[in-house]
């Protein structure tokens, strides 16, 4: 009776808080009144069984909660208990109470939470229920600390809502992998967690997007988050703490205001355990291979019937893709026998060397094709087939760019006719540069030598045969005309960036942090132009390509390594750029100490 008597403050506080969170209306029936006005006070828990703070309590029990009207369960999984059970707490409503029980005996000698999170709502008006965290212990005391935190996406750094996050008392790395946490609880809207009732002990603590809702991390579904070493948690737990109580999460000063402890980001592993996954025909002469893991070992490759240096191949940047092309003149055989020794994990995770036949067949749009008549050929089926584009807005950065379908054995660049007209109309031959792509053997990028000016038409023309491709068909005549953007609203931003002291990608993104609207690697100080801009918000990320590969790579957990350092250029406290019409902004970047930060 001693132990309850303390919790009778925070259940009147509670009965007093909880409805001034919302705004206040009429009073809360089962039934609105005709003509009254509109219930918008949420439900009240006005007893509970047992009681908040129950120690020694029977690993059997059922906790029961009376609520002050009519409730219904909205949201199931978001009755959580915390540790964790194999099955998820089954809840029913009978009358005015919620009946939580659990599918196996608890555990002994432990502290256990149960949170209601965006799971109850009234049976009338549907008003949400605010939440709760009840707490009981099957042992003789309760743990009496707490953790928080925020979790966060490792691209866009937005927050997370739903995430898990895990703690265990087990320091080994493969726990995450094999049972389920000592605590756990999902974040809110903000991304945000408070861990409460813990022990005074070390702890591992993670964050996954639990895709099966099993509470461990499986790599092959689940992204993660983790912090670098051992945590124990130092704050005492208090209901008048604001990290305790459940807020309205439209209330964004309240919201913000809470103690954060610790950060993780979230990113998706690459599997390491190395096997070939697909294989795809792609053409008569084309067909790619995909691996589970990046960096493929390939010791070496043949296609029956074809000489090696018939074959033409590709990587992609992660090399866990290969493009095959079969550069011969004769008709394609049915099926392509393709012969891959590589380097596969076998049962004990060890790389071993391992011959696969690949079986890949006609696809079935090309087997109609052979047998149709001449007259039923598409013009595009015997040539060449190429894309030329050049994009106002980036034409300046990114030259002209020219894909093929296939790849190409001959190429005539000299043929190409590159021409501009100025705005009285006088035309002009112009000189170019061809500059092959690194990632992409059929992809060139075509770049005027001279300065771009606005109020110019270029225009870029590809002769007729100017290439021939592996099937031996040659392409047709096409150009492209371009000229830079003239409407007066559009902006210009200008980023002197200094103390550059490593590798960064610099990208240009809308305001949401989804399209990349410009991008640039820098390894000095520079001054970066993102021109013709609409009015509105923009962000510029900055990524440290700490391995000076020129892409963004993500973590690992076992390798106790975090996804590269990406932050989000902020100004006086707005992480966005307001960017009005016909306007020219400078903005000077310290990276160092972007960086430092």
């Amino acid at each position: 009776m001693t132990r309850f008597k303390k919790f009778i403050p925070v259940i009147i506080s509670a009965a007093i808080f909880l409805p001034m969170i919302f705004v206040h209306s009429c009073a809360n029936t089962t039934q609105a009144p005709t003509g009254g006005l509109k219930d918008t006070i949420p439900p009240l828990i006005i007893g509970i069984n047992p009681l908040p703070g129950s120690v020694n309590v029977p690993v059997n029990t059922k906790l029961v909660f009376r609520f002050d009207e009519y409730v219904t369960i909205k949201n199931p999984k978001n009755i959580f208990l915390s540790p964790p059970q194999a099955k998820a707490p089954k809840a029913r409503i009978k009358d005015k109470f919620l009946i939580v029980q659990f599918e196996e005996p608890l555990d002994s000698n432990t502290t256990y939470t149960l949170n209601f999170s965006d799971a109850l709502a009234d049976n009338n008006e549907g008003n949400m229920f605010p939440g709760y965290t009840y707490v009981f212990s099957t042992g003789p005391g309760i743990d009496s600390l707490l953790v928080t935190g925020v979790v966060q996406d490792c691209n866009t750094l937005r927050p997370v809502k739903g995430a898990t996050v895990l703690l265990y008392k087990d320091l080994a790395d493969s726990a995450v992998f094999l049972h389920r946490p000592d605590a756990a609880v999902k974040t809110d809207d903000w991304g945000y967690f408070c861990l409460p009732y813990l022990a005074d002990t070390p702890y591992r603590l993670y964050a996954i997007k639990d895709e099966n809702d099993n509470k461990i991390y499986d790599p092959d579904t689940d992204l993660v988050g983790f912090v670098d070493s051992l945590i124990r948690p130092k704050v005492q737990v208090n209901d008048t703490l604001p990290e305790m109580l459940k807020y309205d999460m439209t209330d964004t000063l309240m919201c913000e205001a809470r103690r954060v402890d610790y950060k993780m980001r979230l990113f998706r592993e690459r599997p390491t355990k190395q096997f070939l996954v697909n294989k795809v025909r792609t053409a008569d002469r084309s067909a790619y291979v995909t691996f589970m893991a990046p960096y493929v070992w390939i010791d070496s490759l043949w296609v029956r019937g074809y000489k090696a240096d018939q074959l033409i191949t590709q990587f992609n940047v992660l090399q866990d893709s290969l493009e095959i092309w079969v550069n011969s003149r004769k008709p394609a055989p049915d099926t392509l026998h393709v012969f891959v020794n590589y380097r596969k994990t076998d049962s004990l995770g060890v790389l071993q060397s391992s011959l696969e036949h690949v079986k890949l067949t006609m696809p079935e749009g090309r087997r109609v094709l052979q047998r149709m008549k001449r007259k039923d050929i598409k013009h595009e089926d015997t040539t060449c087939v190429l894309k030329l584009e050049a994009k106002p807005e980036t034409v300046e950065q990114n030259g002209f760019e020219l894909e093929f379908a296939q790849p190409i054995v001959y190429e005539n660049f000299d043929s190409l006719v590159f021409k501009y007209r100025n705005p009285k109309q006088k035309e002009f031959v112009g000189e170019y540069t061809v500059e092959r792509d690194s990632t992409n053997i059929r992809r060139y990028t075509i770049r005027p030598k001279e300065k771009m000016l606005s109020g110019y038409e270029y225009t870029l023309k590809l002769p007729y045969k100017a290439f021939r491709d592996i099937g031996g068909f040659y392409s047709d005549s096409t150009e492209v005309k371009v000229s830079l953007p003239t409407d007066e609203k559009l902006s210009l931003l200008k980023a002197t960036l200094k103390g550059v002291d490593r590798k960064v990608i610099v990208d240009l993104l809308d305001e949401k942090r989804k399209d990349v609207l410009r991008s640039y690697i820098i390894d000095k100080d520079c001054t970066l132009e993102f021109p013709y801009l609409k009015e509105g918000r923009y962000t510029i990320r900055f990524t440290d390509d700490g391995n000076r590969n020129s892409i963004v790579d993500t973590g690992s957990l076992l390798e106790h390594r975090q996804p590269e350092a990406v932050l989000y250029l902020s100004i006086e406290d707005k992480d966005y750029i307001e960017i009005p019409q016909s306007s020219e902004i400078e903005q000077e970047i310290d990276v160092k100490t972007l960086f430092a930060q």
